[in-house]
Formats: C-alpha cells, structure tokens, sequence
C-alpha cells in the first residue's frame, strides 16, 4: 500500500478506471465471441447480426480508449473477412 498522498490517489483512481471498463471489455469480448461461434456453425444471418453488434462495440471501446484504434480497426477487418467469406461460400 503506498504512503505517499498521490500515490494513494493513483490506486484509487485506477481502480475506479479498472471497475468501470471491466464490464465493457468483457461485453466486447462476449461480442467478438458471438461473431466467431457463428461463422464456425455457418449461420450467415447470425454472423452478420454479430458482426454489427461486435463493431459497434469495438467503435465504442476505441472511442473510449479501451483499446487502441489501430487494434479495434483490425478486429473488425478480420471478423468482416470471415463473414464475408461464409456468405460467399453460402452463395
């Protein structure tokens, strides 16, 4: 436990940071999750429906500096290969 008077304000303030983005980034990765298990079980229409909801979720969590913009740009770029992908081969 730190005695410096900052420092005791820096714990509490991270962890204030912490408690908060905990729920989002665990949303986020329940999202992504629901992109991934719909591509391998070749649902197409569910895949589309996650992906939205998976890049919105990104968008959010770079905006709020839970991840890094180049990261949630990635993401989305793979999972939208993959559902492209499915829905070309359902074609």
């Amino acid at each position: 436990m730190p005695n410096i008077k900052s420092a005791i304000k820096r714990v509490k303030t991270s962890d204030k940071r912490r408690m908060r983005n905990m729920p989002q980034k665990s949303a986020l990765r329940t999202a992504l999750k629901a992109v991934e298990t719909a591509v391998d079980a070749n649902e197409t229409a569910n895949a589309q429906e996650a992906l939205l909801v998976a890049t919105k979720k990104l968008d959010k969590a770079a905006s709020k500096g839970l991840i890094h913009k180049n990261a949630a740009n990635r993401t989305k770029s793979r999972l939208a290969k993959k559902v492209n992908a499915l829905v070309a081969s359902q074609s």
